[in-house]
């Protein structure tokens, strides 16, 4: 049975990812939010003359593309989870690495609490990790041009699945929770359920725009999913040093389960 899904129901072991994409994604807000609304909302399909789409519509045309962007965006995630579940669990079946997948959990939920800090204000470190990714972002992006005004489904979903690869620390913690998971499909099933966390944000920063994100700014609301994010990573931390139970704990804290 796959290393991360071992200790409790494989459902239950995706509480985790899940839960830190639904609260981290107040930092999508701030990061991506704009261009998701743009995209959603840009060219509107209305007729000529016709009065312009509110941003806070949930016209059909607006909901159609919010859907397609986010398939997109949640597919990157799934294949990206299952390539670094992949590779990381062939690595350590070939060459045995337990120290290797130990750094790996440790480097996650340290991840985690450079999030949480980040989310509370209290530390800007977050923006200088992402800046690791820029490389791969520097070869995505001209893909963005080609694909030509996001004005169908179809365009919106393939401008999702490359926006799915913009550097964000949030993304990087749970990809290195996908390398602990053992195999491509349990990798994959990790980061699909921390895309699924951000869908209902996501969403809504389609469909609501600027409102929703000026609302998240506001710091109590940074501050609560903040600490809840920093909870998860100092949990995680603590239980990978031995200081915790498994119990319970598995479900909130990004670390391997014991082997099988």
């Amino acid at each position: 049975m796959d290393a991360y899904l071992h200790p409790l129901h494989p459902l239950l072991a995706l509480l985790a990812p899940f839960l830190v994409g639904l609260l981290g994604s107040v930092h999508c807000a701030g990061m991506c939010g704009g261009i998701v609304g743009a995209l959603s909302l840009a060219p509107p399909r209305a007729r000529a003359g016709a009065a312009v789409i509110a941003v806070h519509s949930v016209a059909a045309p607006a909901v159609l593309d919010a859907a397609a962007y986010n398939a997109g965006r949640i597919a990157s995630y799934a294949a990206a989870g299952a390539l670094a579940g992949g590779l990381a669990g062939g690595a350590a079946r070939l060459a045995a690495l337990p120290l290797l997948q130990g750094a790996a959990h440790v480097a996650a939920n340290l991840l985690l609490v450079a999030l949480g800090l980040h989310l509370m204000d209290a530390w800007r470190g977050v923006a200088r990790i992402e800046q690791g990714g820029r490389f791969v972002w520097r070869r995505v992006a001209p893909l963005l041009r080609r694909v030509g005004p996001p004005d169908t489904p179809g365009r919106m979903f393939a401008a999702g699945v490359l926006w799915g690869w913009l550097p964000c620390a949030m993304v990087y913690s749970m990809l290195a929770t996908a390398m602990l998971s053992g195999s491509a499909a349990a990798g994959a099933a990790v980061m699909l359920a921390f895309g699924l966390g951000t869908l209902p944000m996501m969403t809504a920063l389609g469909l609501a725009g600027a409102r929703l994100r000026a609302s998240l700014r506001a710091p109590p609301v940074r501050l609560a999913c903040g600490a809840v994010v920093l909870g998860f990573g100092v949990l995680g931390l603590a239980r990978a040093a031995g200081g915790l139970p498994a119990s319970w704990l598995a479900a909130v804290c990004i670390t391997p389960g014991p082997a099988p």
